[in-house]
């Protein structure tokens, strides 16, 4: 494939970044967004949101629970309040891994990654634990004898059913001590399996790919953990990205929250 040939592919991270309005994208990926934004007008509130579910998660498992060394599966491009970025804000001994496949967040990670102290990018497909997990750069900066904070946030729901995600983050969570949190993302076909189809349909043509699961689906990556309520006075489970942790749960409660869903878990 000709670098021509690449750029008219619209990328999960160029779309993610065109949605959150950055510019490590291409007109492809902006293209995908603008249909996306047609038949789901609450698709970049739902970016946002989710955007905002990394952060928060991040920022309480540094200032609640401790947790100091991070890896970022499926990073996407560098852009809004990066998790090394939260981290740091709280601690300045924050170690952070990014993984992603696209090229192109590699290059431009390691480009503002220079001055970031303990943070590398490691260009893995998440499908590849044992080599994730065991990458020379990973056992450089994280120390899996402490609690590790596990990051998938938007990422299962491109990895279809026959390739089992399930038991992928499972045996990300095996690999991490007692103490460890994981916090995960997924866009959901609940209340708006059509639209997402619609989104899909002139993704495909392009390469683009992705597998909207039901709340009963996400709340299978959990299983064994010990799940963090989403808010005060909330029982303990998956919920809408935009009512983690949200200051007023009812105003959070959108058609753009809904567009995911999340949770953050502890292991036991």
């Amino acid at each position: 494939m000709n670098d021509t040939q690449e750029t008219e592919r619209p990328s999960p991270a160029g779309v993610y970044d065109a949605a959150l309005g950055g510019t490590a994208n291409t007109a492809a990926d902006r293209a995908l967004i603008e249909h996306a934004r047609l038949v789901m007008p609450h698709v970049i509130q739902g970016a946002w949101a989710n955007r905002g579910f990394l952060q928060r998660a991040v920022k309480r498992m540094v200032s609640d629970w401790g947790i100091h060394q991070f890896i970022d599966l499926g990073s996407g491009m560098p852009t809004q309040r990066n998790t090394h970025q939260v981290v740091a804000e709280i601690r300045a001994d924050g170690r952070v891994v990014y993984v992603d496949n696209d090229p192109r967040v590699i290059a431009q990670a390691r480009e503002l990654l220079v001055e970031a102290g303990h943070t590398t990018v490691i260009q893995a497909d998440i499908r590849e634990p044992e080599a994730i997990l065991n990458h020379p750069e990973t056992r450089r900066l994280i120390d899996f004898s402490e609690p590790i904070g596990l990051l998938v946030v938007a990422v299962t729901h491109f990895v279809p059913d026959e390739d089992d995600p399930w038991s992928l983050v499972a045996r990300y969570v095996e690999a991490i001590p007692s103490g460890s949190y994981l916090a995960l993302s997924s866009v959901t076909s609940d209340r708006q399996e059509e639209t997402w189809e619609a989104v899909l349909d002139a993704g495909r043509p392009r390469g683009y790919e992705g597998y909207p699961r039901t709340k009963a689906e996400v709340d299978r990556f959990f299983a064994g953990l010990e799940i963090v309520p989403p808010y005060p006075g909330a029982q303990p489970g998956v919920a809408f990205i935009g009512l983690w942790d949200a200051e007023d749960p009812e105003l959070a409660d959108d058609d753009g929250s809904r567009l995911a869903y999340a949770a953050v878990a502890r292991k036991p």
